[in-house]
């Protein structure tokens, strides 16, 4: 079985622009490339898992968002950062566009989108980790069966914790994510 790492897209991975779909506003955020990279040549599947209510609010379409993840793409590439797969869930509870007015299990704080890529990738994800900026990410993670880190950079607004919502390691960019994640491996392998 494969190990993943579950990246969140805004505010973890890229510069959060609320509803950005314009290529031209992407930048990452402080040391993605490397920690990508790193986490990559160590063996983990790299994963992005982000809600995109965006789509369902009507302030984008799926065809604009694509062009995006394409964009993410080609720029990870570009620095030998090979993502395995870009799941989104463009739901969002009451909104007037009935085609994403549902209440799913992908929309984080729900695991289904971690839980498809899982089936998707033949993951293990009791070896796999889920990094983001909110404790909705976290508990994504935990519901999945993943460890957590919590990028600690100013993006949670409503800290409520609880079993699921509470990280197992913070850190201040996906560098130190990185370094925590290749430490707490190392340790559990001697």
């Amino acid at each position: 079985m494969n190990k993943a790492i579950f990246i969140d897209k805004d505010g973890t991975l890229i510069n959060d622009v609320p509803f950005n779909v314009k290529p031209r506003l992407v930048s990452y955020t402080p040391f993605a490339m490397d920690a990508l990279r790193i986490l990559q040549d160590d063996g983990y599947l790299l994963i992005i898992v982000s809600n995109q209510s965006g789509v369902a609010k009507g302030y984008f379409t799926e065809l604009e968002l694509a062009i995006l993840i394409n964009r993410i793409r080609t720029d990870l590439a570009a620095h030998d950062v090979d993502i395995s797969g870009f799941y989104y869930c463009a739901h969002y509870p009451d909104t007037l566009l009935s085609r994403y007015n549902i209440r799913c299990d992908c929309r984080k704080p729900a695991p289904g989108m971690i839980l498809q890529a899982a089936d998707d990738f033949d993951i293990d994800l009791s070896k796999s980790w889920m990094i983001g900026d909110i404790l909705d990410d976290m508990e994504a993670g935990k519901r999945a069966g993943c460890k957590t880190i919590l990028l600690n950079v100013g993006n949670e607004t409503a800290w409520e914790f609880n079993d699921l919502r509470t990280p197992t390691y913070y850190a201040n960019d996906l560098i130190a994510a990185a370094g925590i994640i290749l430490n707490d491996t190392n340790m559990i392998s001697k």
